[in-house]
């Protein structure tokens, strides 16, 4: 499958993805619809678990398929994944597996999304100082504000790769340069890029993303990366049989975990939800990662001016190409944004209503590479 192919056929398109022969699905940094060929893989695998042991025949070739598709999606080892469900699973376990003193601190930004504050906020009760990052704007956060916010106590800082409201992209590349020359470890929220932009590991030390966002995957399927020299520093908070030594199931004297990342999947995996995985990324790894970003940033590119035009008020406008997303959260002066999103809704347009910590609303749509141009200039029409 091609991105020109599925574009420019609709009867392909409608094929892969049935949600468009009923509705403008604009809401992929939400939850997404599922395409054909992964709700198939699902349900293959559930057919065939009628017939026998639901794990046995398809354990070991499921999980290393996932976890080579995913490293391949990161650009990373097999090694260094772990599938461990729901990013705010994964996020926990890297706050609550990590030994600080009283008298750290850690960088946070108390606007993003609540499964990446929440957890770090929790360490306040062992005396851990939680910073809470200042910005120019909402999720508009450059790797100067980071620069200018750690010292020589910061031992962590946890950011989303892309704010789930205004869709501001963060500079992977600069943050974990810097923070690594300083020995500070950076834990990414990678939910509301991976799948859409390259969202790459080379100078991350944790990310948490689940499937059911742009990776077009089901709910609670989620990937765990733990670049390789930091795992020794991450204990699993949670034990059982699959990550933990036990030889014909028998339990040992001793705990000795896993000697990868398997050791943070504590017991039996949600196999369904893994089927379902690995067939989207199969799906976006075969489109290509870089052909879907350059398509949602060629939308935005029109998209946003014609909103302006519209005289909507866009969140960071003019973001750069390297930190705009498939997020464009607007409001229209002098209307009601829930009755906006009401009026779409009624039309069989998928939009989310969003609001931020003043109470202002906001309508976001999030294209993914598969909605057309005519598809959002219904968007354009009905407002």
């Amino acid at each position: 499958m091609t991105l020109s192919g599925i574009l420019s056929d609709e009867e392909l398109r409608g094929r892969e993805f049935p949600v468009t022969r009923e509705r403008v699905f604009l809401g992929h940094a939400g939850v997404c619809p599922l395409p054909r060929r992964v709700a198939q893989a699902v349900a293959d695998l559930a057919e065939q678990s009628t017939r026998g042991d639901q794990e046995v025949s398809v354990l070991e070739a499921l999980l290393d398929k996932g976890r080579r598709l995913t490293a391949e999606l990161l650009q990373c080892r097999p090694e260094e994944v772990a599938l461990v469900g729901p990013t705010s699973l994964a996020l926990s376990f890297v706050a609550s597996g990590l030994k600080f003193r009283r008298g750290d601190n850690i960088l946070i930004y108390f606007d993003d999304y609540p499964s990446n504050v929440y957890p770090w906020m929790a360490l306040a009760a062992q005396g851990v100082e939680v910073r809470l990052m200042n910005t120019r704007g909402l999720g508009l956060i450059r790797p100067m504000d980071v620069m200018g916010q750690v010292d020589e106590n910061t031992r962590l800082v946890a950011l989303a790769s892309c704010h789930f409201i205004s869709g501001y992209r963060i500079d992977l590349e600069a943050i974990g340069k810097f923070l690594r020359d300083r020995g500070v470890l950076f834990c990414v929220d990678g939910i509301q890029t991976l799948g859409a932009f390259p969202t790459l590991v080379e100078h991350v030390d944790f990310l948490a993303a689940d499937a059911h966002k742009w990776l077009l995957g089901p709910c609670g399927a989620g990937v765990m990366y733990v670049r390789r020299e930091v795992q020794a520093r991450l204990t699993p908070p949670v034990y059982g049989w699959h990550n933990v030594v036990s030889p014909q199931f028998v339990a040992q004297d001793q705990i000795v975990f896993r000697s990868d990342a398997r050791k943070y999947e504590a017991g039996t995996h949600n196999l369904l939800g893994l089927a379902g995985l690995t067939a989207g990324l199969e799906l976006l790894l075969e489109v290509g990662v870089e052909a879907i970003a350059d398509e949602l940033r060629r939308k935005r590119a029109w998209l946003v001016p014609a909103l302006q035009a519209k005289g909507c008020s866009v969140l960071h406008p003019d973001a750069s190409p390297a930190n705009a997303s498939g997020i464009i959260s607007f409001s229209l002066p002098g209307s009601d944004t829930a009755v906006l999103h009401q009026k779409l809704a009624a039309a069989n347009i998928t939009a989310s209503l969003r609001t931020d910590r003043s109470g202002q609303r906001y309508l976001r749509i999030s294209p993914h590479f598969y909605n057309t141009d005519a598809e959002l200039e219904r968007v354009l029409a009905l407002l």
